[in-house]
């Protein structure tokens, strides 16, 4: 189960050093990627972040030791801030199948999300949810999950937020090919993620094991998300109430792809 740790609260400093930095168009030249904070393939200096702002990094958790420990205790922290069982997510281990994004701020890591794809072992969410989960896989569709959501709240910021989920949509639906999300989440956050990305809810609350708290399964047709991401993505400023305005712009999308693509050992799950 995911934790949305105070997700509608904004920082004004964020957003302001955010709006700040300079857009331009992506093209072939390496100076264009760094403008969009993204880091060329063969920038060896600044390869292990996926996505490189003033304000805040975001990279793929690769597996160190000292890495799953800091993400363990980053979501260990902000569950217990919640009131949630701290035991229940305890270590992250290797997994197939599933990858986690790490935000940070210089050496401080303030925020965690992973994706996990469907497999012969399933989904976590399958544990509570199995029949309407594999209902979705008989109808056809490609499944995936988020889980593990941690944000300190510090650092909690629409851009940041927009950031994490954005890249969480590129490694599902456009490196993966993936047609339909799941998550797992607190009652009292289905406003939230139901009004800012168009989740539905798909399973009944139930007492969700790992935290000892009340979950609600919540589904999202990623189609969906491509038409919010055409119409909405990379226009904040829109007066739009949807978390999708603050997604990266096609260029920034067409960029981030093509140097996650350029470098598969990023890709490989």
């Amino acid at each position: 189960m995911s934790t949305f740790e105070a997700s509608q609260s904004n920082n004004p400093r964020l957003q302001a050093a955010y709006h700040a930095i300079p857009r331009r168009n992506v093209t072939n030249d390496s100076g264009a990627l760094h403008s969009l904070g993204i880091p060329p393939a063969d920038d060896r200096d600044s390869r292990e972040f996926v996505l490189s702002r003033s304000d805040f990094q975001i990279r793929l958790g690769n597996g160190a030791d000292g890495q799953r420990s800091n993400v363990s205790m980053l979501i260990q922290r902000m569950y217990a801030w919640r009131g949630l069982l701290t035991h229940a997510p305890s270590r992250i281990d290797d997994q197939p199948n599933q990858l986690t994004l790490i935000a940070s701020r210089g050496t401080t890591m303030f925020g965690t999300l992973t994706l996990k794809l469907d497999s012969d072992e399933g989904l976590l969410a399958d544990e509570l949810y199995s029949k309407e989960i594999g209902a979705a896989r008989k109808a056809g569709a490609k499944v995936c999950e988020l889980t593990r959501l941690a944000i300190d709240p510090a650092f909690n910021s629409k851009e940041v937020l927009a950031s994490i989920f954005h890249l969480a949509y590129i490694f599902g639906r456009l490196i993966h090919n993936k047609t339909d999300l799941f998550i797992e989440v607190n009652p009292r956050h289905v406003a939230f993620y139901r009004r800012m990305l168009g989740f539905r809810i798909a399973g009944e609350e139930r007492i969700c094991p790992r935290v000892n708290a009340p979950a609600v399964l919540l589904h999202l047709p990623l189609s969906y998300v491509d038409e919010q991401v055409d119409r909405q993505a990379g226009r904040p400023d829109s007066g739009a109430r949807s978390l999708y305005s603050y997604f990266f712009n096609d260029n920034e999308q067409r960029g981030l792809l093509k140097r996650l693509q350029a470098d598969p050992s990023l890709i490989a799950l």
